[in-house]
């Protein structure tokens, strides 16, 4: 009797958690908007004072070669692609890569894109570009709240996607380790294939995380564990 208790209240304890500010799932946008609005400044502080843009230096350049000679394709197909991609992987991973979708996609990808479409006015002014992308930033949050909700919500996760944080960045070369131990807890075979995966990456010198994530999504899928109701 006081197993089925502990078990109610431990239930009605998560199930308070999850509605809690910093857990609730309606303030993943309030939080991608404000990144990607100080991120979108960033790229204004650029724009008109060369400095402030929060990237990488050769990804900054192709905006630069961009606001040289007019041409803006490399820059906003770049950055765009990255800001799609990223999309769709949030929902998928469970964390929003920061690098990938707003610095780059936000960051560069969509200032190039309305650059070279003319519009210059969101680069010019301060607060018009704070506004623009914190409005970018709770849209990009909010479709992946709806795709996460309508699609990997009703199905079990395999664990081979919850480990992919920083995979894409340049400290993401030392996660490797971390991915493939992580593997190995959610279950053997999720381990195993996050182990031939980083092998097969290192042996082709490709980057071991992006080998041990995509072993372990493999065996995931083909194996994927029990989830707990």
């Amino acid at each position: 009797m006081s197993e089925t208790f502990d078990a109610a209240a431990e239930a009605a304890a998560t199930d308070k958690l999850h509605k809690n500010f910093w857990y609730a799932e309606w303030t993943f946008p309030i939080f991608v908007a404000a990144l990607a609005a100080g991120i979108f400044a960033g790229t204004h502080l650029y724009y008109v004072y060369h400095v402030g843009a929060f990237n990488d230096i050769p990804i900054v350049a192709l905006l630069q070669a961009g606001m040289d000679t007019g041409a803006y394709g490399a820059a906003a197909a770049f950055g765009a692609s990255f800001l799609f991609a990223r999309v769709l992987e949030g929902p998928l991973v469970g964390i929003l890569d920061i690098g990938g979708s707003l610095q780059t996609g936000v960051g560069i990808g969509i200032p190039a894109m309305l650059l070279g479409a003319g519009i210059t006015a969101p680069l010019e002014n301060f607060w018009l570009a704070l506004l623009v992308g914190g409005v970018i930033g709770g849209a990009i949050g909010t479709i992946i709240i709806l795709i996460r909700k309508f699609t990997v919500n009703q199905s079990e996760t395999t664990y081979g996607t919850e480990i992919m944080m920083g995979a894409g960045n340049a400290a993401g070369q030392y996660l490797g380790p971390l991915i493939v131990i992580a593997a190995c807890m959610a279950s053997i075979p999720v381990g195993i294939g996050s182990t031939i995966g980083a092998a097969i990456a290192y042996y082709f010198k490709k980057p071991i995380p992006g080998g041990a994530i995509l072993g372990a999504m493999l065996m995931g899928l083909i194996f994927p564990l029990a989830v707990p109701e």
